[in-house]
């Protein structure tokens, strides 16, 4: 069972929408109302007009028709405001049952020691505690989190990524973390257990997708204590309006008191309802995004600050380039034919699986149609490659053949008793000083020339590192490449700065310096290495193939392994800020306009001069209603909006605070009026029909 269905539904299912109507009307429970007070305002309101409403149909008031309506969508208006958070919960609630059902309580062979001849016990995975050593072979599921400490396996993680195409893990290294409920293909692995029963991987994933641990962020904990404010500022104006309408008709000596009813619609109309409904459905939505492109972050905080950040650190390899580098051409030392350098930078790599190697004999095969020898006729023994010698090669009788970095193939060419030409090593530095990767070839004491490996440069990754850039964010390229080498990458791909020769101690000192200057930095790492330096920034995204050491230092973590994927996470992060900024000032834009609809349908009869207020045109006797009536149903037409957010769009700041403000703030000015006059005209409609 995979997530991806979950994931990538549509927006509204019939199962959600059915579960969201009735998680609706439970949240009306006063204790789920007073955690929104612009939300518990409306719900005291609804109280207060409902029973006032009961009131006037028991005496038989001539208002009370006009009453019971306007309690009916106060009502309408708290329901749709707990359905918009029921909805977002409800996809959480979705992925994380998807999620829920590739957890299986598996039988596992737990060992006495890490090794595979020990004596075993079967188990169940619940029973599993940290530090247990469990043997797990083809065919059979991973009972819980944990390293691997020996064997070699593919594994199918579609369980947990959604992908089909297994992946490799192994002992040592950054791909030793696996996961419960992945199920192992072939071969065999000892795993030691890293999780208790409850705290796997896969329970704390539940636990964000379905919205238990988010919690609120610092920004939407400003805005709501913003919104209360404004709300008890309302509250407090709105109470004195009833004495003093009182008092004035007492003065004028005609017209009528304001009644309380009119006064909480007015209330309600006036206070930011609009952004109180939507606020916790747009934060939830945000982390079910997240969710979406397959990156599990540990609480809404995390996910927010993703839209701060304005430093990122991305690794070279497998984010700015491909990864693998290829062999791009072959430079012969003076006095040498290209042919004899390609013939003999295939033989030493006819051996070498990797990318580099393979991609060495594929360039000798194309530029010059030298195909692949039978070995065993040259009566040849390869050389592998060693992190000591920096070399690889073959040995063919006495001929002896070498393949690797400049330097190392330098000393073996004069420990032979043979010297560099000056023209080979100026071609290693040019190759350097154009961001490519110079294999030197030698054979005994001559050597042969030079082998270019070109990293490339992902399509695209340039454009998207400019649109950062108008955004404000700094991009820095962190690579272990020489100085030489890192620049001219940096400069193909548009990063900003770049850190060469990077040691994990470099990256946590760089990260430090950015913090020092005010600067939130976010990062990606896979490694026990990159530990420090994740759990040091602000937003740390961990690849699932990566060390348990680098998971648990992370606040996200990347299902798809995918290094490019912190873009993904800072676009995301940007998009719930813009959302939750565009619908916040849609909905101050909107109180203007509703002041317009009600206030002078309220005193035109104590103060005839304020009927010019009514620039609508509004019926004195259906205009509040049709205010409260759009007040409530505005909530529902912008709820597709808080969940899918507003779209993204790579701009400055200046920029897009300019657009928010007409779109959002112009367009909430204006929409209530449109809105508001074409509900009060159906109103209209709809009376005459009923009385005619």
């Amino acid at each position: 069972m995979t997530t991806t269905n979950a994931k990538r539904g549509k927006l509204f299912s019939k199962d959600i929408l059915r579960s969201a109507s009735l998680d609706a009307l439970r949240k009306l429970s006063p204790m789920q109302q007073v955690r929104n007070p612009v939300m518990f305002v409306v719900y005291v309101g609804s109280i207060v007009t409902s029973c006032i409403s009961i009131h006037s149909m028991a005496i038989g008031s001539n208002t009370a028709l006009e009453q019971v309506w306007i309690s009916v969508w106060l009502w309408f208006t708290v329901i749709f405001a707990n359905f918009a958070e029921a909805v977002a919960e409800g996809r959480g609630k979705a992925q994380a049952e998807s999620l829920r059902k590739s957890r299986k309580d598996t039988k596992a062979r737990r060992l006495a020691t890490a090794k595979r001849d020990a004596q075993t016990e079967m188990t169940s995975s619940s029973q599993l505690s940290s530090g247990d050593f469990v043997l797990v072979e083809a065919n059979e599921f991973i009972p819980a989190d944990g390293t691997v400490v020996e064997g070699v396996a593919s594994v199918d993680e579609s369980a947990i990524t959604g992908e089909s195409a297994p992946v490799i893990r192994e002992s040592g290294g950054d791909r030793s973390s696996v996961t419960g409920g992945t199920r192992v293909l072939s071969d065999y692995l000892i795993i030691e257990i890293t999780a208790k029963p409850g705290e796997t991987f896969l329970d704390r994933m539940i636990a964000m997708v379905e919205g238990a641990r988010r919690g609120k962020t610092p920004n939407e904990i400003a805005l709501g204590i913003l919104l209360a404010g404004f709300t008890i500022i309302c509250l407090l104006a709105v109470a004195t309006l009833e004495p003093f309408s009182i008092f004035s008709v007492k003065v004028a000596g005609h017209g009528q008191a304001v009644g309380v009813t009119s006064l909480v619609a007015l209330l309600v109309c006036l206070i930011p309802t609009t952004i109180g409904g939507l606020l916790s459905a747009i934060g939830i939505a945000g982390m079910n995004r997240m969710v979406q492109a397959n990156v599990i972050a540990t609480s809404g905080r995390c996910v927010e600050a993703a839209g701060d950040v304005d430093v990122l650190l991305l690794d070279k390899t497998g984010t700015i380039t491909m990864g693998n580098r290829e062999a791009a051409a072959f430079h012969p030392a003076p006095g040498v034919r290209a042919e004899r350098l390609a013939d003999l930078a295939q033989l030493s790599s006819l051996t070498d699986e990797t990318p580099e190697g393979r991609s060495v004999v594929k360039l000798a095969k194309k530029e010059f149609g030298i195909r692949e020898r039978d070995m065993h006729a040259l009566d040849a023994v390869f050389v592998p490659f060693s992190a000591q010698s920096r070399m690889s090669g073959v040995d063919m009788g006495k001929r002896r053949i070498r393949k690797g970095a400049a330097d190392a193939v330098s000393r073996f060419v004069q420990e032979q008793g043979g010297e560099v030409p000056a023209p080979l090593i100026e071609c290693v530095k040019d190759i350097s000083r154009r961001g490519g990767t110079p294999l030197m070839v030698a054979e005994d004491h001559e050597a042969i020339g030079v082998i270019e490996l070109k990293d490339i440069v992902k399509r695209g990754i340039k454009q998207r590192f400019a649109d950062l850039r108008r955004m404000g964010i700094r991009t820095v390229m962190v690579t272990g490449d020489n100085p030489l080498t890192a620049a001219a990458i940096a400069a193909e791909a548009g990063v900003d700065d770049f850190v060469a020769e990077a040691l994990p101690e470099s990256k946590l000192k760089l990260i430090r310096e950015y913090q020092g200057a005010g600067r939130l930095v976010a990062m990606t790492g896979d490694g026990s290495n990159d530990a420090p330096a994740l759990a040091q920034a602000d937003v740390a995204v961990a690849m699932n193939t990566g060390t348990q050491a680098a998971k648990e230092a992370a606040n996200m973590i990347d299902l798809d392994s995918n290094p490019t994927k912190l873009i993904e996470v800072v676009e995301t992060g940007k998009q719930l800020l813009m959302t939750r900024g565009a619908l916040t000032t849609f909905s101050v834009a909107n109180d203007v306009a509703k002041y317009f609809a009600i206030i002078p349908v309220i005193f035109a009869t104590t103060y005839p001069q304020l009927s010019a207020l009514n620039i609508m045109g509004l019926n004195p006797h259906t205009a509040i209603l049709s205010a409260v009536i759009f007040n409530a149903l505005i909530i529902v037409f912008l709820i597709p909006v808080a969940l899918r957010g507003v779209r993204y769009r790579a701009k400055p700041a200046a920029v897009l605070l300019r657009d928010n403000l007409l779109i959002y703030g112009l367009g909430g000015l204006i929409t209530p009026f449109a809105g508001i006059k074409l509900i009060d005209v159906l109103i209209g409609v709809a009376s005459h029909g009923f009385h005619g």
